[in-house]
């Protein structure tokens, strides 16, 4: 099915201030401008100047919205209601991000695109039953709107039509507030708004475990430069984060704060989910990206605000299963500034 006919298309979001251009190719977020101190703008995300390179693969999940499941399921396998579903093993031995052609690889239906000094545009997607081994039809939502001048609000939302099923979709842009082709986000600072993680085994699933944060590497309760402990993690961090401690505003919560110190931008997230994966781009390798530039290793850093990991496999972690009829709701505020 050719996604009735819908073809790739890259759409752009500007209040005069920010600007931020976006592909129905997986919600994709291809370039987002925003002022440094000195009023200059620069592009601060990871991504392709066409749709083409994301088509052909190109992207370890540049920009996209990741689903029907972000993160990693173990062994590709949960029982729900009695039957066992087996989902493909698309990063053994787990199943990752949806398996082999999640939400971040469909073309995305426009359901609406505002201009204006609220600029907003709002993506659907179905999901059938049975799509990369999931249960039941699942119709889902995404609408991205700059909310003020150096504000942009993400709404992600699922309605499961006919089976319960776990949902968890996860908002997968690589930051680097220096600009997009500015090396290593080892200098940029971060405060996670979190006491505890969830450790994790030889390949990358929670133990289970709901661990303190405090006299560990992982420790951004109060801020720090990224590159302080990232040697004592392994290849860097790529750990799900407990946000439990944060203020609250609207209703989210107070995620995390990352500032760069070159440029002073600044960029605080606030969301309603439960943890956040913080990533530090351990495995971006060589990837050609806009204007030439090349990113490597650590180019950017992802805060993917989400449900647990395996968490349809952990009784302990807040559950992911939603019900005919329940509404799934996930929103992401990003407030860009400089200071």
């Amino acid at each position: 099915m050719a996604d009735q006919g819908r073809k790739p298309e890259i759409f752009e979001l500007n209040n005069g201030t920010m600007r931020v251009k976006i592909t129905n190719y997986g919600c994709t977020i291809t370039s987002l401008y925003v002022p440094d101190k000195d009023g200059k703008l620069a592009d601060v995300v990871l991504g392709f100047d066409t749709v083409d390179p994301y088509l052909e693969g190109a992207a370890p999940f540049f920009g996209c919205i990741v689903g029907r499941v972000a993160n990693r399921i173990k062994d590709g396998k949960f029982t729900l209601n009695g039957t066992e579903h087996s989902l493909p093993i698309n990063k053994p031995p787990n199943s990752l991000h949806g398996g082999h052609k999640g939400y971040d690889k469909q073309v995305w239906e426009v359901s609406e695109h505002k201009k204006g000094e609220n600029p907003t545009i709002i993506f659907k997607y179905h999901s059938r039953d049975g799509e990369e081994g999931y249960p039941g039809d699942l119709s889902v939502t995404a609408a991205y709107t700059l909310t003020s001048n150096t504000t942009m609000r993400l709404d992600m939302e699922a309605v499961p039509q006919n089976k319960a099923t776990p949902v968890s979709l996860a908002q997968h842009t690589y930051w680097n507030l220096a600009g997009h082709d500015s090396g290593s986000v080892v200098d940029h600072h971060i405060q996670i708004l979190a006491n505890h993680y969830t450790p994790v085994d030889e390949n990358t699933i929670p133990t289970g475990e709901i661990a303190p944060v405090k006299s560990t590497p992982f420790d951004f309760t109060t801020e720090k430069r990224i590159g302080q402990d990232i040697s004592a993690v392994g290849l860097g961090f790529d750990h799900n984060y407990v946000l439990d401690c944060g203020d609250e505003k609207m209703g989210l919560k107070h995620a995390a704060k990352v500032r760069d110190p070159s440029s002073k931008r600044v960029l605080n997230l606030w969301t309603n989910a439960p943890g956040m994966q913080f990533y530090t781009g351990n495995y971006v390798n060589g990837v050609k990206g806009k204007g030439g530039a090349v990113y490597g290793k650590h180019s950017g850093l992802c805060l993917e605000t989400q449900g647990f990991p395996n968490a349809i496999n952990q009784p302990n972690f807040p559950s992911v299963v939603v019900q005919p009829g329940q509404k799934y709701q996930h929103t992401m505020l990003f407030e860009f500034s400089a200071e």
